[in-house]
């Protein structure tokens, strides 16, 4: 294997700047582009999330660059990252704000301070229009929300009143599902937004945790209730048809079994349970697939033949993103993250 290049962005700074004293890090243009940004949650309730940078050829791995660029932290848990045309929406879950960052140069553009509780992810929609699920309080099962802002004033321009736990996001058709996950309990929804306002509401498996869109077909995977509930329940996949906005199939795990991390390619889908990834068909689903790498990934994402996995150490130290071929199952790449990686997404 090719010997990789690691150097920090400060680095990176140093050396274009080195021979001309006028060039400021600010003048250098889209220093992020085409390449893996990794949100790292950081310590839980003291100290700062950060984002590492990994180039699309991989010889660059830069740490921490919001505070490289910027100069100051982005705060307590930076719990996801979202884009909408140039920006990123960067979700700090403790710190109860979004950050707005250049999402190539990852120079400060916004923030958003008012309006948060207990935001979680985001996405944008089509227009001037972004989504974020707020759990409010999170020990109160009758606040939780969506928040809609307006993009191009930065502001929260509706809340939409949600069952407890809203988590992840996916868009389809001007429709925004909202997976509700449970909070710091369980939940077993899907809110189908449009607009300002819920459409209509679908009953999954327990404990929704991930979705992808599928052709006409949205796929979510359940991870069931935990056993230490006291009400143990099997994880499931669910597929639903999006024209109609039903269920047409919903496969069940064994009992104690608990997926999650679903994520697609092609027309494969892939999910950890157990100490496992596991390969499906989606258009032929016999559970629970086939076993094709070894290793307990906080976080999967798979794209163009590869699966990206992160692993979160202990929770307490930096953790990696491992990078695998899907041709071979084997693992090509093994990069440094910091603390808690928790999202991986990628800017092209």
């Amino acid at each position: 294997m090719k010997k990789l290049l690691f150097i920090s962005l400060t680095t990176l700074l140093f050396i274009s700047c080195s021979n001309d004293d006028d060039v400021q890090p600010e003048s250098i243009p889209e220093a992020f582009e085409k390449g893996i940004l990794i949100t790292n949650e950081g310590p839980f309730n003291n100290g700062s999330g950060t984002i590492t940078y990994i180039s699309e050829d991989y010889s660059t791995v830069a740490q921490n660059i919001y505070r490289t660029v910027n100069g100051k932290e982005l705060g307590n848990i930076v719990q996801s990252m979202g884009f909408q045309d140039d920006n990123a929406y960067i979700v700090v879950s403790n710190s109860q704000k979004i950050v707005i960052a250049n999402r190539y140069s990852f120079k400060s553009v916004d923030s958003i301070n008012t309006g948060l509780q207990n935001p979680r992810y985001f996405i944008g929609a089509d227009g001037n229009k972004g989504y974020v699920t707020d759990w409010g309080d999170p020990n109160d099962n009758n606040d939780d929300y969506v928040a809609v802002f307006d993009l191009r004033t930065n502001t929260i321009s509706a809340s939409v009143s949600v069952p407890f736990g809203p988590e992840k996001m996916v868009a389809y058709s001007n429709k925004i599902y909202v997976a509700h996950q449970g909070g710091f309990g369980q939940n077993n929804l899907i809110s189908v937004i449009s607009g300002n306002s819920v459409e209509s509401s679908i009953t999954v498996g327990d404990v929704p945790n991930s979705m992808v869109v599928a052709g006409n077909s949205l796929f979510v995977l359940c991870g069931g209730n935990p056993s230490y509930t006291g009400n143990e329940t099997a994880g499931s996949l669910v597929k639903i048809d999006l024209s109609s906005g039903q269920v047409s199939n919903t496969y069940s795990f064994g009992a104690t079994e608990h997926p999650s991390n679903l994520t697609m390619d092609g027309t494969n889908l892939f999910y950890s349970l157990d100490g496992k990834v596991y390969k499906l068909n989606s258009s032929a689903i016999a559970l629970p697939g086939t076993d094709i790498i070894s290793g307990f990934f906080y976080v999967l994402q798979a794209k163009d033949g590869l699966l990206y996995a992160t692993d979160a150490d202990d929770y307490a130290s930096k953790g990696s993103l491992k990078i695998f071929d899907l041709s071979t199952n084997q693992q090509i790449q093994d990069f440094q993250t910091g603390i808690v990686p928790g999202g991986i997404y990628f800017n092209e």
